[in-house]
């Protein structure tokens, strides 16, 4: 039953109901005295006058209750008790009062009791009773009709908000459900619909990231085996030469297959989840390594490493050159100055400062240099992609370290953070 038809049904009971109630009181203005049992009570009257005892009064088949006055005004009788026995009490009640004559003489005079109070206060009961009967059907018919409207709107929109959760929720294999007949068929189907196209859209977008992954990956190898190669041969035509130019050129040539190498390995780890499948195994090592794992990276010579103090750090040194291999190749490439490497130990930790003497970065651009993919304004026209950084600070993290950078005058300082055992 659809709810036009239901709102309909309960217009109809509502205009029911108030023709029941004017029909009640059309009636109640319709009632009045039978003139014909009247007269018949008034000549009966006359005709046994004097004779006649209370017992016997005529006509009672009538239905009419009434007193009978004599011509002085005195009770003759009555057909029940509480009846108007005089005329002014007649006049106050309303009653009828009608003269009894005999050959023109009037012998007395009969007063018809007028029942109107009688009949309007059964007539109140039965509409009492109605009213009662009205809104026990009311009240009924407004539950029925509550529950209706639930099952047919409020608990399809109740379906239609979890059906919102869970799509919100990433959930878009739990399909829509709805009764047979339900009137927001089409527009569940719709969201019905779009659940599956996010769905399938979801799927299509990992499956293009899981290509991308594969091409990047395919690529870096791809491009690490020739670059190896040229490291290779650089590394062994340096040996074998004994001109001071050429050797210079193939350490640039070498220096270079190491900065492709490790733009290749940074643009390959920029591809995984998050970087969770980079794997980082922490060990203690003694301080003393880092002197040498600094001038394994430092191939321009231009880093200048104070002592470093002796201490058991938890590092992974790999990922800790990588780190360090970084930082050099910014200073590198955007200060262009020699490198002053300190240490010292500041409570669990041993810090590490990489300083430059170069113009450094804006301070509001120092909060963003961690970022994914941001690259300062100094990086302008330089090569790289805004990963190496990042990369350095997921990595000292995973050692249950820290990357930290700051201008300083006359330079820029990066600060690694080792924990100490």
């Amino acid at each position: 039953m659809s709810i036009k038809k239901v709102t309909f049904l309960a217009v109809a009971i509502l205009f029911m109901g108030i023709g029941v109630i004017l029909f009640i009181f059309r009636s109640l203005n319709e009632a009045g005295i039978d003139v014909v049992a009247v007269n018949d009570i008034t000549q009966s009257l006359a005709e046994h006058w004097g004779s006649q005892e209370q017992s016997e009064l005529p006509s009672r088949q009538y239905g009419l209750e009434y007193t009978v006055l004599d011509s002085r005004g005195d009770l003759v009788g009555a057909t029940r008790r509480g009846l108007s026995e005089d005329i002014d009490s007649a006049i106050h009640n309303r009653d009828t009062i009608v003269d009894i004559t005999r050959n023109g003489t009037v012998l007395g005079k009969v007063i018809i009791f007028n029942n109107t109070s009688e009949l309007w206060e059964k007539y109140r009961n039965n509409l009492l009773v109605f009213f009662g009967v009205m809104i026990m059907f009311i009240t009924l018919f407004c539950l029925i009709y509550a529950v209706y409207i639930d099952r047919s709107i409020f608990r399809p929109f109740r379906k239609l908000q979890a059906f919102a959760r869970h799509v919100a929720e990433g959930k878009l294999d739990m399909p829509l459900e709805m009764e047979e007949g339900n009137g927001f068929g089409a527009f569940a189907e719709s969201f019905d619909l779009m659940r599956e196209e996010l769905a399938k859209a979801r799927e299509n977008e990992r499956m293009a990231n899981q290509s991308k992954k594969e091409l990047v990956a395919s690529l870096s190898h791809d491009i690490k085996t020739p670059v190896a190669s040229i490291k290779a041969v650089s590394e062994v035509m340096i040996l074998n030469s004994v001109i001071e130019d050429d050797i210079n050129q193939l350490e640039v040539i070498n220096s270079k297959a190491d900065q492709i190498n490790t733009l290749i390995t940074n643009l390959f780890n920029a591809t995984l989840e998050e970087l969770q499948e980079l794997n980082v195994t922490v060990t203690e090592e003694s301080s003393t390594v880092l002197g040498d794992l600094i001038q394994n990276v430092d191939y321009y010579n231009r880093a200048v490493v104070s002592s470093i103090p002796e201490c058991i750090v938890l590092v992974d040194l790999l990922r800790l050159l990588q780190v360090v291999d970084n930082v050099i190749s910014n200073s590198y490439k955007y200060a262009g100055t020699s490198i002053s490497v300190s240490a010292s130990i500041k409570g669990q930790y041993l810090e590490i400062e990489f300083k430059d003497y170069g113009h450094g970065v804006s301070p509001e651009e120092i909060p963003l240099l961690l970022n994914k993919f941001y690259r300062a304004k100094n990086a302008v026209g330089k090569s790289g992609t805004g990963l190496g950084l990042y990369i350095a600070k997921y990595l000292m993290n995973k050692m249950s370290g820290d990357i930290n950078c700051r201008n300083m005058d006359g330079g820029f300082v990066v600060i690694l953070r080792l924990h100490i055992a």
